[in-house]
C-alpha cells in the first residue's frame, strides 16, 4: 500500500494563537481598519456583546451603581456584576484605557 505523504493534523492549542491575535489587533493603524477587523472576526452578536460590556464598564467607572447600570442598559444585575467584579479585582486595564480615552475628549 502506498504511503500517504500528507502530514497528519496536529492538535492546535488556542493559547498558541492568542499572542498572534493580540499582535494582529495591535497592528491596526486606524479606527476604520479596526472596525473592519472586528467585523471580520466576530459575529454581529459577539460584537454587540462586547459593546455592551464596554457600556457597562464606562457607566460603572463614571460612578453609576450596579443597579442603575442594569436599569439604564435594560440588562440583569448579574451581567453588570461581572463587570463590577472585573473592575474591583481585575488588572485595572479598563480604568487605564477609560482614563486614556477620557483625556482625548
Amino acid at each position: 500500500m502506498p504511503k500517504n505523504n500528507k502530514s497528519k493534523p496536529t492538535e492546535i492549542s488556542e493559547e498558541k494563537f492568542l499572542p498572534e491575535l493580540i499582535e494582529l489587533f495591535a497592528t491596526t493603524k486606524n479606527n476604520d481598519d479596526m472596525s473592519k477587523l472586528l467585523g471580520a472576526i466576530l459575529t454581529p452578536e459577539e460584537l454587540q456583546q462586547i459593546v455592551k460590556r464596554w457600556q457597562i464598564v464606562k457607566l460603572l467607572l463614571s460612578g453609576a451603581t450596579v443597579r442603575d447600570t442594569a436599569k439604564i442598559l435594560k440588562i440583569s444585575v448579574e451581567k453588570v456584576s461581572r463587570g463590577s467584579r472585573e473592575l474591583k479585582y481585575g488588572n485595572n486595564i479598563f480604568q487605564k484605557l477609560f482614563k486614556k480615552l477620557s483625556k482625548k475628549k
